[in-house]
C-alpha cells in the first residue's frame, strides 16, 4: 500500500460511516487533509445508539489491524510517520462519532456503563471507555478513577499538556480554537471530558454532572461546566506521535497515579 496516505481506504470507511447512520450524517468533503464527518443533528433529547457504537468499534479495530500491519512492515522513519499520520486521520474521524453514540446516556457519579444507554456513566468512565474502545489497551476502571491530570498524563508528556488557571473563558476558548485540529482530553476542577477541535468551533463532549445530567455535546456558548471551571488542563490525544505509535503497536498503556 502506498503510504502517502490511505486515501482510498479511509474514503471507503467514511462512506461506510455515513451510510451506517441511516441518513442522519452529513458529509463535507474538501481537501483530503480536511476530510471530516460532521456532527449529528442537534436534538432536544438525544438517544444513545448502542448498535452504531458496536459497528464503529468493530470497524476501527479492523482498520487498526490494517494500519498496524503496515506500520510493522515500514522500513524507514518516513514510512512510519506516514502510517502514524493515517492513524491520526482515522482516529480524528472515528472517535468523535463514537462519542456521539453516547449522547443522552444518563450521568451518575458512580456510573460505570460500558456501552451507550446501558446504565449510567460518570465523566471518567465515559472518557476511559471511549479511549479503550478506540483501540488503546488501558485498564478503564483504573484510568476512570484518576484525577483528570493523571488521565491526561497517562497518555501525554507534561510538555504537551497546557494548564490555565483562572483565565477568562472567552479568551481561553479562542486559544483552544486556534490550536491544531484534533481530539483533545480536557481536565477541569472536578471533571474530565473531550474537546473536538476541527475548525468548526470547539465542541465539548462529556458526561455532565449538571443539567441535563447525561452525555452531551456542547458548543462553546453552551459549555457552562467548561466556562465555570477555574482549572483547565488540555492536551491533544491525537496530536502526539508516541500516542499514535502506541495505538498502532497495540502496546499496553500504564495508568499514571
Amino acid at each position: 500500500m502506498n503510504y502517502h496516505g490511505v486515501k482510498g481506504v479511509l474514503l471507503a470507511l467514511l462512506l461506510l460511516v455515513a451510510l451506517g447512520g441511516g441518513g442522519l450524517w452529513a458529509l463535507r468533503v474538501v481537501e483530503w487533509e480536511d476530510l471530516k464527518v460532521t456532527g449529528v443533528p442537534v436534538e432536544a433529547k438525544p438517544v444513545p445508539d448502542k448498535e452504531r457504537y458496536e459497528v464503529l468499534v468493530a470497524d476501527l479495530q479492523r482498520w487498526r489491524g490494517i494500519l498496524a500491519a503496515d506500520y510493522k512492515k515500514a522500513r524507514s522513519s518516513e514510512q512510519r510517520l506516514a502510517v502514524e499520520y493515517d492513524a491520526r486521520v482515522l482516529l480524528e474521524m472515528m472517535l468523535p462519532e463514537m462519542m456521539r453514540c453516547w449522547l443522552g446516556t444518563p450521568w451518575d457519579f458512580d456510573g460505570t456503563a460500558e456501552e451507550p444507554g446501558e446504565g449510567k456513566v460518570a465523566c471518567g468512565y465515559f472518557v476511559s471507555t471511549v479511549i479503550r474502545d478506540g483501540g488503546f489497551k488501558v485498564n478503564r476502571y483504573k484510568l476512570a478513577q484518576q484525577p483528570s491530570e493523571n488521565i491526561l498524563r497517562t497518555f501525554l508528556p507534561s510538555r504537551s499538556c497546557r494548564l490555565e488557571v483562572g483565565k477568562d473563558f472567552e479568551l481561553y476558548a479562542d486559544a483552544v480554537e486556534d490550536m491544531e485540529h484534533g481530539v483533545y482530553l480536557i481536565g477541569l476542577d472536578t471533571h474530565v471530558g473531550f474537546i473536538v477541535n476541527d475548525g468548526n468551533g470547539l465542541r465539548f463532549i462529556h458526561s455532565s454532572g449538571s443539567d441535563p445530567w447525561c452525555v452531551v455535546e456542547e458548543q462553546r456558548a453552551e459549555a457552562e461546566v467548561l466556562r465555570k471551571s477555574r482549572w483547565r488542563m488540555i492536551g491533544c490525544l491525537t496530536g502526539e506521535a508516541d500516542v499514535m505509535a502506541t495505538w498502532l503497536k497495540g502496546e499496553r498503556v500504564t495508568v499514571r497515579n
